[in-house]
């Protein structure tokens, strides 16, 4: 229908009607009713009748609501003892590269859609209702990666269907080779490179992360079926999943989600983290979530030390040659150093704290198919 922009993860819908539309007519549901019944009948030929119900009473809404999601949880827990190493086939989702034109969803038993409406089962029904439609069998083949998540036929149906852009894809790796984001990801992981922790935010969360990005600012990056090392796009149910980003550290690498989101998860999360995990009660900035990571004594710290204390002795194994140049003292407004990703290929960028495309001020830095490695930056400031 011209006009009319309809999203949906689940129960969450999204509809925009243009002001031109309604001049032209587009004021009742009935249109949108018989469109909708329309397409169904001709995806799915046996349908012989059907009713399209529109609810709008916000008090209707919040009453049925417990009962869909009743329907939808029973639905998760068919795949809670179901994992990717009980079945031979994966299903892949096409129907996000209509704006994401080299994404590839892939849907396993043990990661649900990024949109978080499609999982294994629904993948496996809307297949053999329509073999050629927008979900359709993969053949996951041999296992190269057991902890990473990563199969022949996945990596196969990536150069196909992403048209070359991508031959490897990992379904449970943050930094190396991750799946793709399309848009529609219900949440947005975020490297904090100071902290060396993963941080997640949803779209129902409007504030700024620690990082000073808000969900929307970072959607933009992530989006677009890209591979983006340091973002990452998953739908909610993931978090549940016993291989969660099982390759960078599965939960014990997570230190900051928002509060609504941590409570509709918390019966997944460990018991031993659960309570070093932040949220916007707790940190606001890369400051206050530090201090709470080491007062509650978050897997993270020991990481630090362990890194700080490796450094330490490999400068002491090293002979200098030649005098050290003078460090420059520290300058304001000075990007801080940070841990390096364990696993993140070398040369990938990193995204960095309060920086952002288009921030006012400061420098800008437009870097385009380029591997650099860099082993010192120095920035000095100059008298005027």
């Amino acid at each position: 229908i011209n006009g009319l922009m309809h999203l949906n993860q689940r129960y969450d819908i999204w509809l925009r009607i243009s002001k031109d539309a309604v001049e032209k007519g587009l004021n009742s549901f009935e249109p949108l009713a018989k469109a909708t019944m329309m397409l169904f009948k001709n995806e799915m030929t046996f349908i012989e009748k059907m009713e399209a119900l529109y609810i709008t009473d916000a008090d209707e809404i919040e009453k049925r609501l417990p009962e869909i999601r009743a329907i939808y949880e029973a639905r998760d827990a068919r795949t809670r003892d179901l994992h990717d190493e009980d079945v031979d086939t994966f299903y892949g989702c096409t129907l996000c590269q209509s704006f994401a034109p080299t994404n590839v969803c892939v849907v396993t038993p043990d990661r649900v859609s990024l949109c978080g409406a499609i999982n294994w089962f629904d993948g496996r029904a809307a297949a053999k209702v329509d073999p050629e439609g927008p979900q359709f069998a993969i053949e996951k083949g041999k296992c190269i990666d057991p902890i990473g998540g990563e199969y022949e036929g996945v990596n196969e149906v990536a150069a196909a269907s992403s048209q070359g852009e991508y031959s490897q894809i990992k379904l449970h790796s943050f930094f190396e080779y991750p799946h793709t984001s399309c848009g529609c990801f219900e949440v947005v992981g975020f490297y904090i490179p100071e902290l060396d922790i993963i941080a997640w935010v949803d779209r129902d969360y409007a504030d700024p992360a620690p990082n000073g990005l808000t969900f929307a600012n970072m959607a933009g990056q992530t989006g677009g079926g890209k591979q983006v090392v340091g973002f990452l796009g998953i739908g909610i149910n993931y978090f549940r999943s016993p291989k969660f980003i099982a390759a960078d550290g599965g939960w014990n690498r997570v230190g900051w989600m928002p509060k609504h989101l941590k409570d509709r998860v918390i019966d997944d999360i460990p018991g031993d983290i659960v309570d070093a995990i932040a949220t916007e009660e707790d940190a606001t900035d890369l400051d206050s979530l530090k201090a709470f990571l080491i007062e509650k004594k978050h897997p993270i710290v020991a990481e630090w030390k362990t890194k700080e204390e490796a450094k330490v002795k490999e400068a002491g194994a090293k002979t200098p040659t030649a005098p050290a140049a003078p460090v420059p003292a520290p300058v304001a407004g000075a990007i801080p150093a940070a841990f390096p990703a364990a696993g993140m290929p070398a040369g990938i960028p990193m995204p960095v704290a309060g920086m952002s495309p288009g921030s006012g001020g400061g420098i800008k830095i437009i870097l385009k198919n380029a591997k650099i490695n860099i082993e010192q930056v120095i920035v000095e400031q100059t008298e005027e």
